[in-house]
């Protein structure tokens, strides 16, 4: 197959636009020639399978713009799930410093290819110029295909259908129906799209589909039938300005892409600094940036010496900011950088540089992969290395985001003693998913029978070192404020969840 492109980080999004979900406002160019038997394309739609019978051997480097693991091991087959909590329950129950993690252990049956029906199950992500979130549905075929090389789910492999869309409602809400009435999918697991939750959260409530996502547009917190690992772009951006505040800056200048969803997500930010007594003024930039020097002077000049400026864009976009801020010399000039989640990527601290080291503050909503020795993150470093050739940002939060999506999914399908698994079973054992160690979060994480879900409510911050991200002074976990009234609605639901103790 020739080379397909793919982007590393999402950009701008109705809701996404700074926080989420996978790839670049450009985008690279992945070699897929050994991989073609997971992937097709045809027309604009395409068809990943991860399936049970055929082995690969994945080879190469692993190209990232992320990266921090700059190379992929070989040998992956197309199969399946890890056993009922492999992941999960491993992180729970070795010691923390754990390095003897191999991707065998992403399944019940180490080393025996799943080969019984396949358990189909979907996703839809977008996957167009300048905003591409392929590396979360990516990560998670990857985790899905280890599973299927150590036992599948009882011997069931998972068959995995990604499909691709542009911003465009009729082509989401076909491809939702493709998956249900030509694929027949069970479950739906890893959308990442700028309106897919707008367009097809009634269909899915419908039919009896209970989301697990990444959350963008408002209706991925707001419906009873999707949950997130994520925080999406509005509480990312709130994590983001409520450690801005922290450093006590006279004012704080909030820019994001300039895509559908902007008051939506700028209405956290403009909450936090409207309650704390700081100025806020919001800005909204259009991708990909023609002048980036313009707009860092403009910034910094809005800010002032004792502002902050925060930024919600992929990091190719926030990197051309920031460098053009430091070709300037005016990146000190204000008195702190912040970024929502998608910032939080080795591909971006090393393109970098030391000048920003302590110098620019990252809202990270998942375990900091760089500093974390746990038993979970070692097994999701292992399969990205083994399985993750097409994950073009390689290690950062879309990818750990695909692995969390998906290990959430398997411990749903361990957990069915029928053996049917059918649209009934599958997202009953989904919707019961209740205080689950992911590893990869600061909280445990639960579906429930809510009416809105903001399940990841509690986060880090990161900031560039050498060339990794680490956590930032006072940045461990710290609960989104309520001061949003959003966070506040949920929690009054949901209450607080539990601290993960296998996370880091």
């Amino acid at each position: 197959m020739d080379d397909v492109l793919f982007g590393c980080l999402p950009d701008g999004a109705p809701t996404p636009v700074g926080n989420m979900s996978g790839s670049f406002g450009k985008h690279f160019a992945v070699s897929q020639e050994k991989a073609e038997p997971m992937i097709r394309y045809e027309h604009r739609r395409s068809r990943l399978t991860v399936a049970a019978v055929a082995a690969i051997a994945i080879g190469g480097v692993l190209a990232g713009c992320s990266s921090s693991s700059s190379s992929s091991s070989s040998t992956t087959t197309p199969t399946t799930a890890p056993a009922t909590s492999a992941p999960a329950t491993s992180s729970a129950t070795a010691s923390p410093t754990s390095t003897a993690v191999t991707t065998s252990s992403c399944g019940t049956n180490p080393g025996v290819v799943a080969t019984g029906t396949p358990i189909p199950l979907g996703g839809i992500v977008t996957d167009q110029s300048g905003t591409s979130f392929t590396d979360i549905s990516n990560m998670a075929a990857a985790y899905f295909t280890c599973v299927n090389d150590n036992g599948g789910i009882n011997g069931h492999p998972i068959k995995y259908y990604i499909e691709t869309e542009q911003t465009n409602a009729t082509q989401i809400a076909s491809e939702a129906k493709q998956l249900v009435q030509t694929d027949h999918v069970v479950g739906i697991v890893g959308n990442t799209s700028i309106i897919e939750c707008s367009v097809d959260s009634s269909y899915w409530q419908k039919l009896g589909y209970d989301v697990i996502a990444s959350g963008i547009a408002p209706e991925c917190y707001s419906t009873p039938n999707y949950a997130d690992v994520n925080m999406g772009p509005r509480y990312s951006s709130d994590g983001a300005v409520q450690y801005a505040l922290t450093l006590h800056p006279s004012k704080i200048v909030f820019d994001q892409s300039n895509v559908p969803g902007t008051t939506y997500i700028a209405a956290g930010p403009n909450a936090l600094a409207k309650a704390a007594g700081v100025p806020i003024v919001d800005d909204a930039t259009n991708v990909p940036i023609s002048d980036a020097d313009s707009v860092a002077i403009n910034l910094v000049d809005q800010a002032g010496k004792n502002g902050a400026v925060i930024l919600n864009f992929t990091p190719p976009d926030a990197l051309v900011i920031l460098q053009a801020a430091q070709k300037l010399n005016i990146e000190g000039n204000v008195k702190e950088w912040g970024c929502s989640t998608p910032c939080n990527t080795d591909f971006l601290a090393q393109s970098l540089g030391s000048k920003w080291d302590g110098k620019f503050f990252v809202n990270a909503e998942l375990t900091p992969p760089d500093p974390t020795n746990s038993p979970t993150m070692n097994l999701y470093k292992a399969i990205l290395a083994q399985y993750g050739k097409a994950v073009s940002g390689g290690i950062g939060s879309f990818s750990q985001m695909g692995f969390t999506e998906a290990e959430l999914i398997v411990k749903a399908l361990e957990s069915i003693t029928s053996g049917s698994y059918t649209v009934a079973t599958v997202n009953a054992a989904i919707k019961g998913l209740k205080d689950v160690d992911t590893g990869m979060l600061c909280q445990q994480w639960t579906y429930g029978s809510y009416s809105t879900h903001i399940a990841n409510n509690e986060d880090y911050t990161v900031t560039p070192d050498n060339g990794k991200m680490v956590i930032a002074p006072n940045g461990g976990c710290t609960l989104i404020s309520a001061v949003d009234p959003q966070i506040a609605a949920y929690r009054a639901q949901a209450g607080t969840a539990p601290a993960d103790p296998t996370s880091m």
